[in-house]
C-alpha cells in the first residue's frame, strides 16, 4: 500500500486555484449565491486558509471578475485575414462560447453581481467593451476612426451584450442564428450610418468590395431581397397644402 502525499502549494499557485474554483462556481450560479465555505470546499482547504489568500469574498469575486474578464476581451482577437464577415463571425463564435460556458459569470460580469458600485469591477467591464471596440476598429483597418464608426462600433458591442444577455434567459433562439444576426446587425448599422455620411459610405464599400456573394454580407442581402416581393407597396405621402398665412 501507498500512501499520497499532497503537494504543499505556493502562494501564487494557490491564489490562482482559488481564482479557478471561484470562477467556476460563479459562473453555475449567481455569485451571492456561492459562499466562501463552497468556494473552501472545492478547492479542499479550510475557510479561513481562503481568507489568508484573500481578505474577503468581495476580494476574491473581483479576482475572478478579472481573469473572466480578460478571457472575454481575448474572444474578440482574430488574426486580420480574410473577409470581415467571416472574422465577425468567428468573433461572434467564440464570444457565445463564453457566454455558453459561463452563463451566470457572465450575466453577473456584466450586470455587476455582488459587485455593484465598485469602481473596480465596473472599470473591468468597461474595458473588456472597450477592447472589444478596438478590435471591430482593427479589422476596419482605420487609424483615427470618425464619430459615425465610432457610434456604430460601439453601438454593436452593447448589443452584443444585450442580446447575449437575453438569450441566457430561456435560451429561446437558436445559438447559431443569433451569432449570425449579429454579425447582420453589424452590416446594418454601418449602412444605415453611411447613408448620412460621405466617409461612412467609403468605409463600408471598401469593406463590401471585399465581401464573397457566399459570405455573411452577402447572406443578409440574400434575404433582404427575398422580402422584396412580400412587402406591401408604401403609399406616398400626402403633403399639407401651403400655408397661406405665410406669404
Amino acid at each position: 500500500m501507498t500512501t499520497g502525499v499532497r503537494r504543499r502549494m505556493g502562494v501564487d499557485e494557490r491564489r490562482q486555484q482559488l481564482i479557478g474554483v471561484a470562477l467556476d462556481l460563479f459562473s453555475r450560479r449567481s455569485p451571492e449565491d456561492v459562499s466562501i465555505d463552497e468556494i473552501a470546499a472545492a478547492a479542499g482547504i479550510s475557510r479561513p486558509l481562503v481568507y489568508h489568500y484573500f481578505p474577503g469574498k468581495q476580494s476574491l469575486y473581483e479576482a475572478a471578475l478579472r481573469r473572466a474578464a480578460d478571457e472575454l476581451a481575448a474572444r474578440f482577437l482574430e488574426p486580420l485575414e480574410g473577409p470581415l464577415g467571416a472574422r465577425l463571425s468567428r468573433v461572434m463564435g467564440r464570444f457565445f462560447d463564453f457566454v455558453d460556458e459561463h452563463g451566470p459569470g457572465f450575466s453577473a460580469l456584466m450586470r455587476g453581481g455582488p459587485a455593484v458600485g465598485s469602481s473596480t469591477a465596473n472599470a473591468m467591464i468597461d474595458g473588456v467593451r472597450q477592447a472589444a471596440y478596438e478590435q471591430i476598429i482593427t479589422h476596419l483597418g482605420v487609424a483615427e476612426p470618425p464619430a459615425r464608426l465610432e457610434l456604430v462600433v460601439r453601438s454593436w458591442v452593447s448589443l452584443a451584450e444585450s442580446t447575449a444577455l437575453i438569450w441566457l434567459d430561456g435560451r429561446r433562439i437558436p445559438r447559431a442564428e443569433l451569432e449570425m444576426q449579429l454579425v447582420h446587425d453589424f452590416a446594418a448599422l454601418a449602412a444605415v450610418s453611411a447613408a448620412y455620411d460621405q466617409e461612412m459610405a467609403g468605409i463600408v464599400l471598401r469593406v463590401l468590395a471585399q465581401e464573397p456573394v457566399d459570405g455573411p454580407f452577402g447572406d443578409l442581402l440574400a434575404r433582404l431581397s427575398a422580402l422584396a416581393p412580400d412587402v406591401p407597396a408604401v403609399p406616398a405621402q400626402r403633403l399639407p397644402p401651403p400655408d397661406d398665412t405665410t406669404r
